[in-house]
């Protein structure tokens, strides 16, 4: 089953999917460190920094004559909804999105997938969903559609992230979205035994089934660079109790970071907050410090062996703006085997 990955970034998507049995024969991306990455990673050097028209015009004319697309998966950018009326969904922030819509007309695959953010179900009074609807469901290209708001911390990945999917499935089949798996992993599940490790060695062995899947086969984590701060930062964070943040500090701190969000720290009880692409405000759960790259990557669901490529400051935008691997894969393997079913 060959799939195409439309704003692919470093590969999040495309990485459930291929732990599922799927293969990306092509997948694009405009941002240079991300494609850098996603190429680093695999044997086949398959995705490629263009542009979605571009590809649409030159690329996947050609992929077609080729292959047979079963799927198109991405995550378009759709910032126009915001504020344009139904009738004007062409507005130029939309472009994206509609070509992601051409892709799919064009390729016809078996069934498409779109990742977004929570606030794009109720976004102007849900003018995304409703043109989506019209314009790939059964009055426009004939797609089956079913969406869901999913927390990723609900199937196997240590972190509360919220994002909205929408699946589409021709012909009689409709999408039913995997139920919660029940039991929600914590940030010290996720990372304790990187506790006193380096690029070149681990810091214990793995504590729980986790650790030993994100590890595999690899003998020491990739991106473990650590960062120095300020005294006055180790000091402040020193004082903020497990899961808490700045305001359970005297007011005095609160001026340091004026905003609600400063100065998180990880519990040692509950799944890590978001991974996004910024790392100055989220500290880890027992040390005064942000996550290393390889921690925010291991609480994003990334194995140890996905080495992340470019600067520190892009390395965590790259992981921050990724799907979650092993959230792709439980939405993937339900889609195979609603395709391979009589």
């Amino acid at each position: 089953m060959k799939i195409i990955d439309l704003f692919c970034g470093i590969g999040g998507l495309s990485l459930g999917f291929e732990q599922a049995g799927f293969e990306v024969v092509s997948a694009i991306d405009m941002w240079k460190d991300a494609i850098t990455t996603y190429n680093h990673n695999r044997t086949n050097k398959i995705a490629k920094v263009t542009t979605v028209e571009d590809f649409n015009k030159i690329d996947l004319p050609e992929i077609l004559k080729k292959e047979h697309i079963t799927g198109i998966i991405g995550g378009p950018p759709c910032q126009g909804f915001s504020t344009v009326g139904k009738r004007e969904i062409d507005d130029p922030r939309n472009r994206l999105y509609l070509e992601f819509y051409k892709a799919v007309k064009l390729a016809n695959p078996d069934f498409f997938v779109i990742e977004n953010v929570r606030g794009m179900l109720t976004l102007n009074k849900g003018a995304f969903v409703k043109d989506l609807i019209e314009r790939f469901g059964e009055k426009g290209l004939g797609y089956n559609i079913s969406y869901e708001l999913l927390n990723a911390a609900d199937y196997g990945v240590p972190q509360n992230r919220y994002r909205v999917f929408y699946v589409g499935v021709k012909g009689n089949k409709k999408f039913v979205f995997p139920k919660s798996l029940g039991f929600p992993l914590t940030a010290k599940d996720a990372i304790s035994d990187l506790e006193g490790s380096s690029n070149e060695h681990y810091g214990s062995e793995p504590q729980n089934e986790f650790q030993r899947l994100m590890r595999g086969k690899c003998s020491c984590p990739k991106n473990q660079d650590y960062t120095s701060h300020t005294q006055q930062t180790i000091g402040i964070i020193s004082q903020v109790p497990d899961g808490g943040n700045i305001k359970d500090l005297p007011k005095e701190f609160w001026e340091v970071r004026k905003y609600n969000k400063a100065f998180e720290r990880m519990g040692t009880f509950k799944p890590s907050n978001t991974i996004d692409t910024g790392h100055r405000n989220y500290f880890h759960y027992s040390e005064p410090r942000i996550p290393t790259v390889r921690e925010s990557a291991r609480i994003q669901s990334f194995p140890d062996d996905f080495e992340i490529i470019g600067t520190r400051g892009s390395q965590y935008k790259q992981v921050g703006n990724a799907v979650p691997p092993m959230l792709s894969k439980v939405i993937a393997e339900n889609i195979k085997e609603l395709l391979l079913c009589k």
